[in-house]
């Protein structure tokens, strides 16, 4: 046992550094969602995100998304915290029972025009919770969707762009 330690204690990680994202892609995707919201609503994006019952993979996921690198502000995205304020409602995460009314009253608490964008597996169908007693099922079993941004968690590009893709379908 001791010299197991000692060895796995001595030896370096085994893991790969992730890719790093290009700085004019982000810039560019960003001044892309940027100019059709203002184009679309006259103004920035508001955006509510609401876990309706997560293992908070996604979460960390959108986070970055105000981190220094990404930024959003600086591109007029910005999150708000109630969702009278909001356009769009990210909802990660599959519906459990619990949370099933208050994403309801969300829903209904925004203002039209409004989307909603399942972000995840488990907001598209409830991904590894399916089937689960406390699980209802994905986002779209309670509420309208209108863009699925698939992923265990997705990365926040793949989050910008499918806003970018809900802004232009629109």
């Amino acid at each position: 046992m001791r010299t197991w330690l000692f060895r796995n204690v001595l030896r370096s990680p085994l893991t790969m550094p992730a890719p790093k994202p290009s700085a004019a892609a982000l810039a560019e995707l960003a001044t892309r969602v940027d100019q059709t919201a203002r184009q679309r609503l006259g103004r920035s994006l508001a955006i509510r995100q609401v876990d309706a019952g997560s293992c908070n993979g996604c979460e960390l996921e959108i986070h970055a998304l105000n981190n220094a690198f990404y930024d959003l502000e600086r591109f007029g995205l910005h999150f708000v915290a109630s969702p009278r304020h909001a356009d769009v409602l990210l909802v990660t995460g599959p519906v459990t029972v619990n949370m099933k009314e208050a994403l309801e009253r969300t829903y209904a608490a925004t203002p039209d025009p409004k989307w909603v964008v399942a972000v995840g597996d488990c907001g598209r169908d409830g991904g590894v919770f399916a089937g689960s007693y406390a699980c209802v099922g994905g986002v779209a079993e309670v509420i309208p969707v209108d863009l699925h941004i698939p992923g265990c968690p997705p990365s926040p590009m793949q989050l910008l762009e499918g806003l970018l893709a809900l802004l232009q379908a629109q």
